[in-house]
């Protein structure tokens, strides 16, 4: 019998999805729940897995290309007999859509959005993706031909060279995360004012309580960081013409770095967590991160972001805003320095905080008054009651 392979919805807001690679060579065997292929969204890059044993026939859509949700993308031979049209992958079940005049103008959200951010009128373009359909890249790519064309209208061309790789030069192909990483990080540079400000905090009570247990620094800074968004609750908010959206929930993100790019995994209610909690929920979603098994909504619904450079030896950072939210916190490498306490040079574990913030939102005084919180909570000395 034979099921039909279509691209499952992947997430509230997931109009459309972009397929990475087939993991399965047409005419390949695959089993019952062994990995498909691997499709990414704007939200997350995870792996589909198989339905159903069997033989992949038939490819219909190749790697690289972005389809909507519904659209038929290979056709299974399977030895189930309960194989069926109605596919359960991504641990959702989908029903390939049926297409009719009257859905031909339809347009995903994030396109509707990015053109009317942009101005563009939908109706005037031809679409790249399956069934002729408009993706987010045809818009950007309107825009900015658009864009260079009005630039060159106003001003002299400027005589300089295109980039153009040398004969001993190796061209990386930009992958579909790179590009996406590319566009919100532009974007949210030009849609933020943003400001930096750096404290560093003493990390000695957080080193005597991990003496002798598996607890890293992050769910310390994790639990700092919560209580003082509770005592200053409008940098758990966004930016908006209407005015600024002051966020109830405390959902904090958690940059993960993988090979080719980042995901930020979200730990929800963060400030309802104690640390062990914390520390298993990080984890889990940091591991899944890495082998692209998390679900769309845990990469969803952050109301601020951390991102713990130090891991890697570094001790400053200016992080990028992860949009819509108005704030991140960069954590900094611990390590032991001379300073001064009570009027005597000592030993101490310390470690540098940044904090990037959007100055459309909030003023300096404000988060530096944050700061000097977290600070504070990171060097309390009763961290026992919170284990």
């Amino acid at each position: 019998m034979q099921t039909d392979i279509i691209m499952p919805q992947l997430g509230e807001s997931i109009a459309e999805g972009t397929i990475i690679t087939w993991l399965i060579s047409p005419g390949g065997r695959v089993e019952k729940d062994q990995s498909l292929l691997e499709v990414e969204t704007d939200k997350v890059a995870l792996e589909i897995p198989s339905p159903s044993s069997g033989f992949l026939t038939e490819v219909l859509i190749p790697a690289g290309q972005t389809v909507p949700v519904g659209t038929l993308l290979a056709r299974l031979n399977t030895e189930s007999p309960d194989a069926e049209v109605v596919s359960r992958v991504g641990g959702v079940v989908v029903r390939q859509m049926d297409h009719s005049p009257a859905d031909e103008d339809h347009y995903s959200p994030a396109v509707k959005q990015l053109a009317k951010e942009h101005g563009v009128d939908l109706s005037t373009l031809t679409g790249s993706g399956g069934g002729g359909r408009i993706t987010k890249k045809d818009v950007l790519d309107y825009v900015a031909q658009h864009e260079n064309t009005r630039k060159t209208a106003t001003r002299p061309v400027a005589r300089t060279e295109p980039v153009a790789a040398a004969h001993d030069d190796q061209v990386l192909p930009l992958t579909a995360m790179r590009k996406m990483i590319a566009e919100r990080m532009v974007k949210s540079r030009q849609t933020s004012a943003h400001v930096v400000t750096v404290f560093e905090a003493d990390f000695s009570a957080v080193a005597k309580l991990r003496e002798g247990r598996t607890l890293t620094y992050l769910p310390f800074v994790i639990h700092a960081l919560a209580r003082a968004i509770r005592d200053a609750p409008i940098l758990n908010s966004s930016w908006s013409e209407a005015g600024i959206i002051q966020k109830r929930d405390i959902h904090i993100g958690i940059a993960v770095a993988l090979e080719e790019g980042l995901l930020v995994p979200v730990v929800k209610h963060a400030d309802r967590k104690r640390l062990t909690q914390l520390s298993q929920e990080v984890t889990d979603l940091a591991d899944r991160a890495r082998s692209k098994r998390l679900q769309p909504e845990e990469v969803q619904g952050g109301t601020f972001t951390i991102t713990n450079h130090g891991g890697f030896g570094s001790l400053f950072s200016t992080p990028i805003i992860h949009q819509p939210q108005i704030a991140i916190l960069g954590v900094g490498a611990v390590q032991k320095r001379a300073v001064v306490i009570n009027e005597a040079i000592a030993i101490h574990p310390m470690a540098y905080l940044s904090l990037s913030f959007d100055h459309r939102v909030i003023d300096g005084a404000t988060a530096d008054r944050f700061m000097k919180k977290v600070k504070s909570y990171l060097e309390t000395s009763e961290w026992k009651q919170v284990l």
